[in-house]
């Protein structure tokens, strides 16, 4: 079970982590709506097998959800069968992704960006109400430009 999903923060080598992912019984979820709850991640990936853990993707500084998980299960081959059958599924009417991932740490739950949640999200152009509207870059653009106003003369 390949994985193209690599930690960028991740302390060791990049074989330290190939090694890790190849017998990883840890999932990372991507592409999930701000409004997806643990227990519609709980209900489609129990049925792959046992979960042990589920962790979901928080905006740093907001302490909400930012459009990623990571799910643990007891049993690799329970995490290869979800790879197999979940990944590029609908879940709250989003295609989502799931790639193996190394394990989770403490600290990994909380968004990369700037902003506090998902860099990807930051540079996002188009408007997905699913993910928070339009991306945060585009956001501090549209709202750091000034507007036409009209003078009163006096």
């Amino acid at each position: 079970m390949a994985s193209v999903y690599r930690d960028q923060h991740f302390k060791g080598s990049r074989r330290q982590q190939e090694e890790l992912v190849k017998n990883s019984t840890t999932l990372y979820i991507g592409n999930l709506s701000f409004f997806t709850t643990e227990e519609q991640i709980y209900e489609l990936f129990s049925k792959c097998g046992d979960i042990k853990k589920i962790v979901m993707g928080l905006d740093k500084f907001k302490k909400t959800p930012c459009g990623f998980c990571f799910v643990e299960y007891y049993e690799r081959s329970d995490a290869e069968n979800a790879m197999r059958y979940v990944n590029g599924t609908r879940l709250d009417e989003r295609i989502i992704r799931t790639d193996c991932d190394a394990g989770f740490i403490e600290g990994r739950q909380f968004g990369r960006g700037k902003t506090g949640g998902q860099v990807r999200d930051e540079y996002r152009t188009d408007f997905d109400s699913d993910r928070g509207g339009f991306g945060k870059i585009v956001q501090n653009k549209s709202q750091s430009q000034p507007t036409s106003r009209t003078r009163s003369v006096r």
